[in-house]
């Protein structure tokens, strides 16, 4: 699959996708004879895996990292778990963080939505 196809296909720009192979969030992708990239359906794997983590908001040096112990072999699972792990406590700083700025609005919705109903404009001691 060519970059346009890839690009295409999940939304990122040829230059997103070249950085990705530069920094190491995507092994490097087997070429044509012409120099052209070719994605395999491996090279598609780890793309997939790269947009996913990067969406997740996990770093791009952690991905990079991931990806080169899985290069390494099996002797790495356990590094590869600890990492997953470490993200995966990233993710979920996230996810609270994004709660606690959900629950802000839901209190203004709430208040706008009485305002709306009463005319009045009132503000708790809340959020």
């Amino acid at each position: 699959m060519t970059v346009k196809k890839v690009c295409e296909k999940y939304g990122i720009s040829p230059d997103t996708l070249r950085y990705y192979e530069r920094v190491g969030v995507i092994p490097p992708v087997n070429r044509t004879e012409k120099g052209i990239r070719n994605y395999t359906q491996e090279d598609i794997g780890w793309v997939e895996n790269a947009i996913c983590m990067r969406n997740a908001g996990v770093p791009v040096e952690m991905i990079a990292e991931y990806v080169k112990l899985c290069r390494q072999g099996d002797d790495t699972f356990s590094a590869r778990r600890d990492l997953l792990k470490t993200a995966r406590g990233l993710i979920l700083k996230q996810i609270a963080k994004y709660q606690t700025e959900l629950e802000r609005l839901e209190y203004k919705i709430s208040r706008y939505e009485t305002a709306v109903e009463t005319g009045k404009l009132v503000w708790d001691d809340a959020p």
